[in-house]
């Protein structure tokens, strides 16, 4: 149960619909669940507002079936699934009791249980890429970001160097409540981002480049020494880690409504 399905629930006990002993055992589930090789969460949605999150990468595919269907059991409706590729997506289809409602997003290697909700986010959360080769890191910042409550607009292919390309977007970029910035090579799309706005800026380097970006590290450097006020940073090709960030910042109690922030 996250935070939204607490409230709802709690909302149909003060409407009648529901009594008070049906509220109680659902709320008061096992705080853990112990599936032998994981234990899980279950109060985090509640905790934080976003139920346990799966890494896929180094899980089988029968663990991750069986996390998916052991947190869909204990109330949870939507599940996402980080870092899982193709071919471990099928087995897990072919094990998860909730196959059917299992969405996947090859170029991001996201899976989606239970689809995305309405978005119930302060504003739009904006993520912009430098290059086509970032697209995969865009995607999976920009498919969290919407798997928790947000409204997301992308603008793709808008780094340095050619700078008018971004330039074509400062009315975009200046109504978002916050900006999730991508970029590769030298990573120098943050500070630009950083300097034409006044909403927080999350930079998320790459580690697409050639020999002397070092796997990412000399955009995350550059992106940690931004001079443009406002932005911060996360590890290399995190974009989930970006988007879940972005999603906590657009959900701050009393945050402006779009339009009325800038």
């Amino acid at each position: 149960m996250d935070k939204a399905e607490l409230e709802e629930l709690l909302g149909r006990v003060a409407a009648g619909s529901a009594s008070v002993a049906d509220a109680l055992a659902r709320i008061q589930t096992a705080p853990v669940a112990d599936v032998g090789y994981a234990r899980l969460d279950l109060a985090r949605g509640v905790r934080q507002g976003a139920g346990e999150v799966v890494y896929g990468e180094g899980k089988t595919a029968e663990q991750i079936a069986g996390i998916v269907d052991a947190l869909e059991g204990a109330g949870q409706r939507r599940v996402l699934v980080t870092r899982l590729s193709p071919e471990k997506c099928e087995r897990v289809r072919a094990l998860s009791a909730r196959a059917d409602l299992l969405d996947y997003h090859e170029d991001s290697r996201l899976a989606i249980v239970g689809g995305l909700p309405e978005p119930s986010g302060n504003g739009t959360v904006v993520v912009a890429c430098a290059g086509t080769s970032d697209l995969p890191v865009t995607e999976e910042a920009a498919l969290t970001a919407e798997f928790l409550g947000n409204r997301v607009e992308r603008i793709c292919d808008v780094g340095v160097a050619g700078l008018h390309r971004l330039l074509a977007y400062t009315e975009q970029l200046a109504r978002a409540q916050v900006i999730i910035a991508v970029a590769g090579m030298e990573g120098a799309l943050a500070s630009v981002i950083g300097g034409l706005v006044s909403c927080p800026v999350i930079a998320v380097p790459t580690s697409v480049g050639y020999g002397a970006s070092l796997g990412g590290v000399a955009a995350l450097l550059s992106m940690l020494n931004s001079c443009a006020s406002g932005v911060s940073v996360v590890n290399i090709d995190n974009g989930f880690g970006a988007g879940y960030q972005a999603s906590l910042i657009n959900h701050l109690p009393g945050a402006a409504a779009p339009g009325n922030n800038r």
